[in-house]
């Protein structure tokens, strides 16, 4: 068996360590694996086919900004990549985010037109079904259930300066991506499936496939020597992780907080930039974001509580993180935060309720962290481990060739 997978990146962040995993799992079962991607890479198990140049993706990037036509750019790039597909004629083409600023959709989906094989597609984010951006929860935005225009999010990735094409995005998108007989749909969340099914993909294949996280390293481990190396004995800790601090991703929620906890609880968010760890009150520690795993772990295991105030997740896998290094969590009341978290392992409160926020907060601490750590652990075991997760997409291959 063949695979060949597209992404942005490889094994490098969530989608591009998944993508990664995945081609270990088929070499694992005497396949063979191929991994095309547009940047951030680090070493892989499987054969890697860079596509196109940085040069290449600068200009799409520009021409995003100016014209608002991210993914109809990058012509000579995804030539060569359908070249490359061709001459390897794999069993099974798995695309993740082929928004990126490094594919053309329009070129790469009209030669998918003439293919007969199988396409596996899995959404990790709504991008593929909106005109324009890849979360609307933060403006309850539903206009591409109908059709995309005057989009609100312009302004947020992929950004476009001036132009609003979300209208011509939209009809190209329901257009190209229009392959009933050989496209198989996979969502990271049931939350994100039910969007789906509501959208211009509705009768397509569609399962959910969660992701997963590696529990040999995101592991319980020893919190107080831990507390004691990072120099917060005497602490509570409040933690928070994301790639990019925002406002979509609960950055007020914790600047709300900062000035509701007492002087033996600290907020510690991983992600900070060196902007934002000046504006930082003191009672919120910034750390940079780390590549390390095993640290963040490290930070997870510290931790008494994790906190995710994202107001849009098509899944959360930072909860799955801690979930499984023991840790409690307390998350919003939206996207697919719920479906991770049940009242054996945290909280979910109402977007934005500051209060009950930190309450909910306060009820875990007096709780203490060890009343949650076995349910958290055994709830991670149970739904998100990435092993399994991997030998799910491979049933999902083998079934499709088969039928």
């Amino acid at each position: 068996m063949k695979v060949f997978q597209i992404n942005t990146t490889l094994n490098s962040g969530s989608t591009g360590r998944i993508a990664e995993g995945i081609g270990q799992k088929v070499i694992e079962n005497g396949g063979e694996s191929y991994i095309a991607f547009g940047r951030s890479s680090n070493p892989s198990s499987s054969s890697a086919i860079k596509i196109g140049t940085s040069w290449d993706q600068t200009l799409h990037l520009a021409h995003t900004r100016l014209f608002d036509t991210h993914g109809f750019h990058s012509k000579k790039a995804t030539d060569e990549l359908v070249q490359n597909i061709t001459k390897i004629q794999p069993d099974i083409i798995h695309l993740h985010n082929i928004h990126g600023y490094y594919l053309n959709i329009e070129i790469l989906f009209d030669f998918f037109k003439d293919w007969s094989k199988p396409i596996v597609w899995t959404f990790h984010d709504c991008w593929p079904f909106t005109g324009h951006c890849c979360y609307y929860e933060r403006v309850k935005c539903e206009k591409w259930k109908t059709g995309c225009h005057h989009c609100p999010l312009k302004k947020l990735y992929p950004r476009s300066c001036f132009l609003d094409n979300s209208r011509s995005n939209y009809l190209k998108k329901k257009f190209l991506f229009n392959l009933p007989d050989n496209l198989h749909l996979v969502t990271v969340s049931h939350w994100l499936e039910n969007q789906v099914k509501e959208s211009f993909f509705q009768s397509h294949r569609l399962q959910t496939i969660y992701n997963g996280v590696d529990l040999t390293v995101f592991k319980p481990g020893d919190q107080n020597v831990l507390k004691k190396r990072y120099g917060y004995e005497n602490k509570k800790i409040i933690l928070g992780v994301a790639n990019i601090w925002s406002e979509g991703k609960g950055l007020k929620s914790f600047l709300e907080l900062s000035k509701l906890i007492n002087e033996k609880q600290l907020i510690i968010l991983i992600g900070v930039n060196e902007k934002l760890s000046k504006k930082l009150p003191e009672n919120v520690i910034g750390i940079k974001h780390t590549s390390s795993i095993e640290e963040l772990a490290a930070y997870y295991n510290m931790a008494d509580v994790f906190v995710s105030p994202s107001i849009a997740e098509t899944f959360g896998v930072v909860i799955a993180e801690a979930m499984a290094c023991g840790t409690p969590s307390v998350v919003y009341n939206s996207s697919a935060m719920t479906e991770l978290v049940d009242k054996e392992i945290g909280y979910v409160v109402p977007v934005n309720n500051y209060d009950l926020l930190f309450i909910k907060i306060n009820d875990v601490l007096n709780k203490t962290k060890t009343y949650y750590s076995i349910s958290c652990r055994k709830r991670a075991e149970k739904y998100f481990n990435q092993n399994q997760q991997f030998e799910n997409y491979i049933k999902l291959y083998k079934s499709i060739l088969e039928n």
